[in-house]
């Protein structure tokens, strides 16, 4: 078993995401102090050879208090202007506090359609390494003054992960109010701190169904899946607490005894999978059996029609669709059927009537890519 990493990366690219919990005073206004040691921080990292983006929450909660607002509110409207007013004062703040230390920021608010469509996420993907070969920290939010309730990006957790897919980041760190992952809830009778879970490590034993701050979105369980889906395609992932940023980033490596580092379980993929797999649109599922699962997640196998089961949804030949095997989702990846063409092959079938053996895959190979588990 390999030992837990005691420094990042020499020359590495870091995603750095940071939750409104960790950016917000009790009182609901922003932490100045915590964004300009952050910022030193940042510009720390950027002498020492490393590429930096940073995802930052607190769009919401900076713009609750000139509204006059004293809690987040639930109303999809009501949060868009909260977003719409905070977005300006968060990076405000942030710009004041970069440049101090001479760095240069770039704002980017991301839409789900952004990273959902592939020609999109290509020239995302191509803007972001533009701007860190000129040396910029990118600065990431959703844009939820035009997010929608059936297309979002979900929490930021979500975000930062597409993000380290899509800047083929080294290594993301979370940072939050909790000191990393633990086997329970931090003050339950015999929680302990796991501080590293190397590539074949199990998470089934681990509580992750705490939930997030009155101010986030986000809880154990998004950070879990947000280091699962990382991990997965060969980026490192650290959850850790903010207030220990100031050892955790700078120069002195990554100490032992603080948060939780999650080894990666596979090398960087091509950003085509990535993309099917994480950022794209799903326009609908197909159902397989246990036999056909195997064949794809063991085998690895296309997927053929025999071992479909079952369509849920209307979609086009050539739309990402998600499937579905006995034990819940398996994979995504382009079809090459439209969905009433597969049900007319369903119906075929159940009525007993001979199937001829020169089909196209459902889905070829060369277009599917396996979703990670949380357990993995």
């Amino acid at each position: 078993m390999s030992a837990r990493p005691a420094a990042l990366p020499e020359g590495s690219r870091v995603v750095i995401k940071v939750g409104s919990s960790s950016l917000t005073r009790d009182d609901g206004g922003l932490d100045l102090n915590r964004i300009d040691v952050l910022a030193r921080l940042v510009a720390g990292m950027r002498q020492r050879g490393h590429d930096v983006v940073l995802v930052s929450s607190g769009a919401v909660a900076a713009g609750l208090p000139p509204l006059g607002i004293e809690r987040r509110p639930d109303d999809l409207s009501m949060l868009a202007a909260a977003a719409s007013v905070g977005q300006g004062h968060l990076m405000a703040r942030w710009q004041a506090a970069m440049s101090n230390h001479g760095v240069v920021i770039a704002q980017v608010l991301l839409t789900a359609q952004d990273v959902a469509v592939r020609s999109h996420y290509r020239t995302v993907r191509a803007t972001f390494d533009t701007l860190l070969g000129l040396g910029a920290v990118p600065i990431i939010n959703e844009n939820d003054a035009v997010a929608t309730t059936e297309f979002n990006l979900g929490d930021n957790d979500h975000l930062a992960a597409l993000v380290a897919h899509l800047v083929t980041a080294d290594v993301l760190i979370l940072l939050t109010d909790v000191d990393g992952m633990w086997t329970a809830r931090p003050g339950t009778p015999g929680a302990a701190p796991i501080r590293y879970v190397p590539r074949g490590r199990s998470l089934e034993d681990v509580d992750v169904t705490g939930s997030g701050s009155a101010l986030g979105t986000g809880g154990m369980r998004t950070k879990a899946q947000a280091a699962t889906i990382a991990r997965a395609s060969g980026t490192a992932t650290i959850i850790a607490s903010a207030d220990d940023a100031a050892r955790l980033l700078g120069p002195g490596g990554v100490p032992a005894d603080l948060g939780t580092w999650f080894e990666p379980t596979g090398p960087h993929r091509p950003s085509r999978r990535l993309w099917m797999a994480h950022a794209s649109r799903v326009e609908g599922r197909v159902l397989i059996d246990a036999g056909a699962a195997d064949a794809l997640t063991v085998g690895k196998k296309s997927l053929l029609l025999p071992g479909v089961v079952g369509v849920n949804g209307e979609f086009e030949s050539g739309s990402v669709i998600e499937i579905i095997g006995p034990g819940g989702p398996v994979a995504r990846g382009i079809c090459r059927y439209a969905s009433s063409e597969i049900e007319e092959v369903l119906d075929a079938r159940g009525s007993g009537a001979p199937m001829p053996d020169h089909l196209a895959p459902v889905v070829h190979r060369d277009d599917l890519a396996e979703l990670p588990r949380l357990a993995g």
